[in-house]
């Protein structure tokens, strides 16, 4: 969608150099941009390698602002920052008087007559909205999901083909859901009976509430509370195939890499951030601002604290201290 780059420049908070009026419709590497391209440029040497390109406009730090330069430069402090923010406002609808754009629901897809759906809900084939479903405005369903009976989905959100929402899960505004996730499924909960050996399963009847801002990836499992609720708090990444358990507590801008999988009653704090394949206990704590390190691993009931500490290995441990005890290995090995 075409804007002009006054617009955007407002929209990002930047400060802009030159014409304003120039439109731009996407964003793009430097390598592949074309005139209708906006790219962005972190480093003071890779400038005039942006400015060499066909892109329409350059978004650009501080460095670029006594560059003469023919073409709009948006200045920021953060241009990385910058550019993403501008990726997301030429992917908006512009708005519209009235009621906003009509909705359209695919004939091949089944929605509830008792479904309430939003202005300008989108809902793709073969997919089925249940019974007391509520869907906010301009929410897009993909092809082949399923929501079950009295979810609630927010406004503005994207959910991709095949993701599959159990009955009673709760997902903020500005969502993203990606292909084949499964939200709100029971959690591992059973108990065995001492006498026959036997399992039997514990209730899994509590819920699962996403907040705003998420974003989950392909393949990812988010099991619903045994009895109360799993939370996943405002602004926290999921990457792909992660499993979390039923009744874990996951905080505001966690970052949860892919394969990481979380046991049942975990507490994750804001901002912690998780590397690819971490496994984490049942009952573990981690705290504010914490980074555990890729196939880190956190043992049953224990609690990781420290923010800004960063934790490698099984059981995880400061970073340091880790790498003291390979070194101490290493030499021994040697012996």
């Amino acid at each position: 969608m075409k804007r002009p780059v006054d617009q955007i420049a407002a929209a990002v908070g930047a400060r802009l150099l030159g014409e304003g009026r120039v439109e731009v419709s996407s964003v793009a590497s430097i390598e592949s941009a074309s005139h209708a391209d906006l790219v962005f440029v972190e480093d003071e040497k890779h400038l005039a390698e942006a400015l060499r390109s066909p892109a329409g406009a350059v978004i650009a730090g501080e460095f670029a602002a006594s560059v003469a330069c023919d073409r709009p430069l948006l200045v920021s402090d953060h241009p990385k920052l910058a550019f993403a923010r501008a990726a997301r406002f030429l992917r908006e609808p512009l708005p519209l008087e009235g009621n906003g754009r009509q909705g359209s629901v695919h004939p091949t897809a089944v929605v509830d007559s008792s479904a309430a759906l939003g202005p300008g809900v989108l809902v793709a084939e073969r997919a089925v909205v249940g019974e007391g479903a509520q869907i906010g405005h301009n929410t897009r369903i993909g092809a082949g999901c399923v929501l079950g009976g009295c979810v609630k989905v927010g406004q503005d959100c994207e959910i991709y083909p095949n993701v599959t929402m159990y009955p009673g899960t709760t997902l903020g505004d500005r969502a993203i859901v990606h292909a084949g996730a499964v939200l709100g499924s029971d959690g591992f909960g059973y108990v065995r009976d001492r006498k026959t050996g036997h399992y039997e399963k514990f209730p899994q009847v509590g819920r699962l509430v996403i907040e705003d801002d998420v974003e989950i990836g392909a393949n990812a499992t988010i099991d619903r509370g045994a009895l109360d609720e799993t939370r996943i708090r405002r602004g926290t990444k999921i990457d792909n195939l992660v499993h979390i358990g039923h009744n874990c507590q996951i905080g505001e801008d966690v970052v949860i890499a892919a394969q990481t999988g979380l046991s049942g009653s975990i507490v994750i704090e804001n901002g912690v951030v998780l590397g690819g394949q971490v496994g984490i206990g049942e009952h573990a704590r981690i705290e504010a601002g914490v980074m555990l390190g890729g196939q880190g691993g956190v043992l049953p009931n224990k609690v990781l604290r420290g923010k800004g500490v960063a934790f490698w290995g099984t059981p995880a441990q400061p970073l340091r201290e880790y790498l003291k005890q390979l070194a101490t290995l290493a030499r021994l090995a040697k012996k």
